[in-house]
């Protein structure tokens, strides 16, 4: 299994990288983890074609994380030609909050469509089979008009986790727990926010946390001014068009 990150950034752009946005190529399929708004400039930035994507999993509903999705479907109308059939799993309602956006952005952009466009969502804690990938939902803290969610995925015999954006919650410990690569957001270095993880909190929870392996992502202005005191021996720094191999 081969992930890529498309865009690492937070949803003000800090230190010029893209919205969040990873490609995973397994055995089973090639999927994104979420897609947010310049994922389609990222994707053709590292040459990964529209087309080889099966699955769109959202982690929330807020536009750095989903707001790709209108560009992907105009680049599969007019670019793409696409004809495979696509599936968007995320929270409740996603589907409802994808045609108001693409409507607004694009017009019809949704429709006539000369490929099946499939919306799944999520159920709390029950594991969700796509493609030969499973994955499950953990409700985490961060409003955005629908449950937000950090992911557990299984694939290739490997677990992939993924924080979504939030505050702390203990369920954090049950999605990282193990994970040969659990992708934690972390948008500040010392300040603790309600809805956003920090570097010392993370850090304070590692063992508890207990994964394999740790990539910090979605890091704000303030974190990356203190990049120089992230502990390399724990912890991998996200960039844009970093691949990392399991």
């Amino acid at each position: 299994m081969q992930v890529t990150i498309i865009g690492c950034g937070d949803a003000f752009g800090a230190g010029g990288r893209l919205q969040t946005s990873f490609c995973v190529r397994s055995g089973p399929s090639t999927f994104l983890i979420d897609c947010g708004a310049t994922s389609l400039i990222g994707m053709r930035r590292l040459g990964i074609s529209p087309n080889d994507i099966d699955t769109v999993f959202v982690s929330h509903l807020h536009g750095d994380h989903f707001g790709g999705l209108p560009w992907f479907m105009i680049d599969a109308k007019y670019a793409s030609d696409r004809k495979r059939p696509l599936v968007v799993a995320g929270p409740k309602g996603i589907e409802a909050r994808f045609i108001t956006l693409a409507d607004a952005l694009y017009p019809k952009c949704g429709v006539e469509r000369g490929f099946d466009l499939t919306f799944v969502e999520y159920e709390e804690q029950k594991p969700l089979e796509l493609s030969g990938v499973t994955v499950t939902p953990f409700e985490v803290k961060h409003p955005c008009g629908a449950p937000p969610y950090a992911l557990r995925f299984n694939v290739d015999g490997k677990v992939l986790s993924f924080t979504g954006d939030t505050g702390w919650v203990e369920t954090l410990l049950a999605v990282a727990r193990d994970a040969d690569l659990f992708i934690s957001e972390c948008f500040q270095y010392d300040m603790t926010l309600p809805i956003h993880l920090d570097y010392m909190t993370i850090d304070a929870n590692y063992k508890k946390l207990g994964a394999k392996r740790t990539l910090l992502t979605h890091m704000g202005e303030a974190m990356l001014a203190e990049l120089g005191k992230v502990d390399i021996s724990r912890y991998e720094i996200a960039e844009d068009g970093m691949i990392v191999d399991l």
